[in-house]
């Protein structure tokens, strides 16, 4: 099991985004696919207290429920692209 889970919805293009930047980072994640509905999304909302996605979650680095595409990408190219300590 990899330390980082992303939860999705198959053809969000915020979701591909965030794939897209951890495949670039050749990172090794979990995906965990999310109802269509969000009513439906209780597992994604008890890691981030709310129903949209993508989400991702990095227990190596304690980050539990990061949402907004834009963050997470900042997130990962921060801690795990070049130059990152």
């Amino acid at each position: 099991m990899a330390d980082i889970t992303m939860y999705e919805l198959p053809g969000c293009p915020y979701c591909a985004k965030v794939r897209s930047k951890l495949d670039e980072l050749d990172l090794e994640y979990d995906v965990i696919e999310v109802p269509r509905s969000h009513d439906e999304r209780t597992e994604v909302e008890k890691v981030s207290g709310q129903t949209g996605v993508p989400v991702i979650t990095d227990e190596e680095n304690g980050v539990e429920g990061m949402s907004e595409s834009d963050d997470i990408v900042e997130y990962l190219a921060e801690t795990y692209g070049e130059g990152a300590a």
